[in-house]
C-alpha cells in the first residue's frame, strides 16, 4: 500500500462517517510531514450550511492545528474532485498537492468542470494527482445515491 492509498483510506473512512449519518460520504484528510493533522467529513445537512463540505472543513481544522492559514508542505486528501467553493480555499490556502479519488463530472473544479487548481492567473496552484482508489471512492456514493433513489421511490409510491 502506498502512502496515497493509506491516506485516501483515512479519507474514505471520514466519508464513511458522513454516509453513517445521512450526509453524501465524502470524506478529507491533511497531511503534513507524513502525519493527519485534520479530518472531516461532509456535514452540510447536519450543520444546515452550505459551506460544510469535508475539505473546507478540513482546512480550517489544519488552520486551527498550525495556527497559520497557510497550509503550505501539506498534502489535502479527498474522496471526490473539489467543487469550486473548496477549490478556492484549497488556492487561499496555498495547499500545495491535493489527491483525489473520484470526478465529479457535474461539479468538480480540479479538472472536470474547471481546473481552478491549475489557473495560471492565480499566484498559487496545486498539483493534483486524480483517481486514487477511484473505484473504492465511487462506490461509497453510487451505494448512497442508490439509497436516497430507492427512498424516494418508496415515499412516492405511497
Amino acid at each position: 500500500m502506498t502512502n496515497h492509498q493509506f491516506y485516501m483510506k483515512m479519507a474514505i473512512e471520514e466519508a464513511k462517517k458522513a454516509g453513517d449519518i445521512g450526509e453524501v460520504p465524502i470524506g478529507a484528510v491533511i497531511v503534513k510531514n507524513d502525519e493527519i493533522i485534520a479530518r472531516a467529513h461532509n456535514l452540510r445537512e447536519s450543520k444546515k450550511d452550505p459551506t460544510a463540505h469535508a475539505e473546507y472543513l478540513a482546512i480550517q481544522k489544519a488552520s486551527k492545528h498550525l495556527n497559520s492559514w497557510r497550509l503550505e508542505a501539506c498534502q489535502l486528501y479527498v474522496t471526490l474532485e473539489p467543487c469550486v467553493m473548496c477549490a478556492g480555499a484549497i488556492v487561499m490556502s496555498r495547499i500545495p498537492h491535493v489527491i483525489y479519488g473520484a470526478k465529479d463530472p457535474k461539479g468538480g473544479c480540479a479538472g472536470s468542470l474547471m481546473d481552478l487548481l491549475q489557473e495560471p492567473r492565480f499566484n498559487h496552484r496545486a498539483q493534483v494527482e486524480i483517481g486514487v482508489m477511484e473505484e473504492a471512492c465511487s462506490q461509497l456514493l453510487t451505494e448512497f445515491l442508490g439509497i436516497l433513489e430507492r427512498r424516494k421511490n418508496h415515499t412516492n409510491s405511497r
